[in-house]
């Protein structure tokens, strides 16, 4: 087989034609995203871009292995988010008090509640009982539980300012605590403990090559090239689609908060559809170690970035939730902690993640 042959089966038109397309779409249409046929011409150019950057996103895997492969597309999603964040809070500062709130709180709901569930509840459709490593997505979860509740819960009850806000230390320790914990567990997962996160009695198909020995390092560079580029467009995509959401969002009545619900949703489903991918292929630890792995990535690297900048340009972060956001978290901590508890999930499990997911979405649009 030729380099070129190898090439293009890593790199096939459609997954270097889709972000190339919808990056020219942006530069030349973003400006006129009023116009409803421009929206829906970008919309369009968007899902070929999140298909184009799980491609991307498996070669990777293939050529570095587990658990590795998995933290790639985790990272790359997180870092490109943290970026659209930063940019919206230099532009509207006034505006996007609770836009850190609502990307924590919306990615946990959405990863917890809407990509495991799917994960559970398509895997043991297809393949009755899955099993996964019980020390790695302990780990994870553990990890997972205090994040959220000392980002999104504990500002509602502290006393050093008001309202559900921290003070300039608290944000300082927050801050510190999430990077921390993230960089702890990155430790874990590929050093100290890097067996807890492989692939515990699911199998991979036979003749189905996942090691390093399938995929080149000129074809996972490519790989990695492309998958960027699919990321940036995804997020730009999502960037200049979020103002038609709003006005759309206002016309119908529903919070203006939603948007940020949608726009998590996109950014999230590169790593949501590999997840879904794996749990189809009966590679539930694959499955979980990329979803559980992008909500820490989300916390531990996008809170302490924004609490520092907060601190340098003075802009006001509100982090605690109001009542039924702290309900909806507490709940579905709760049952993720007894579905990742014995280490095998069935259909019923996914169903009840899924429900709870649901009860999110609906309250979000009608609080």
């Amino acid at each position: 087989m030729t380099e070129a042959l190898r090439l293009s089966r890593t790199a096939p038109f459609w997954s270097w034609a889709a972000p190339l397309a919808a990056l020219v779409g942006y530069f030349i249409l973003s400006g006129q995203a009023h116009a409803m046929a421009v929206v829906l011409l970008l919309a369009a150019l968007l899902v070929p871009s999140i298909l184009s950057a799980v491609h991307h996103a498996e070669v990777i895997a293939v050529r570095l292995g587990e658990p590795y492969g998995t933290l790639v597309l985790a990272l790359a999603v997180t870092v490109i988010e943290c970026a659209l964040i930063v940019t919206l809070m230099l532009a509207k500062p006034d505006d996007t008090a609770t836009l850190l709130r609502d990307t924590v709180y919306s990615a946990v709901m959405i990863i917890l509640g809407g990509v495991v569930g799917l994960c559970l509840a398509v895997g043991a459709a297809r393949h009755h009982v899955q099993r996964f490593g019980l020390d790695g997505v302990s780990a994870a979860s553990t990890a997972l539980a205090a994040l959220a509740v000392l980002v999104l819960v504990l500002p509602n009850f502290t006393t050093s300012t008001r309202g559900p806000t921290y003070s300039e230390g608290q944000l300082l320790l927050v801050g510190a605590a999430s990077l921390s914990l993230w960089l702890l567990f990155i430790f874990v997962q590929t050093v100290r403990h890097r067996d807890y996160f492989l692939l515990a009695e699911d199998e991979d198909s036979p003749g189905t090559p996942h090691g390093p020995e399938s995929c080149t390092t000129k074809q996972a560079l490519l790989a990695l090239g492309l998958l960027l580029a699919s990321l940036g467009a995804v997020v730009l995509l999502s960037k200049a689609l979020s103002d038609p959401l709003a006005a759309a969002m206002r016309a119908t009545g529903a919070p203006v908060a939603a948007v940020g619900v949608i726009i998590a949703g996109l950014v999230l489903m590169p790593e949501g559809l590999a997840a879904l991918k794996a749990a189809r292929a009966n590679r539930l630890q694959t499955s979980m170690n990329l979803a559980l792995g992008s909500a820490l990535a989300t916390i531990g690297l996008t809170v302490p970035i924004i609490t520092g900048l907060s601190l340098i340009f003075d802009w006001q972060l509100v982090l605690g939730l109001d009542d039924k956001g702290i309900t909806l978290v507490a709940l579905m901590l709760l049952v993720a902690s007894m579905s990742f508890s014995t280490g095998r999930t069935t259909v019923m499990q996914g169903a009840v993640h899924l429900v709870i997911f649901a009860f999110f979405l609906f309250t979000s649009f009608t609080p």
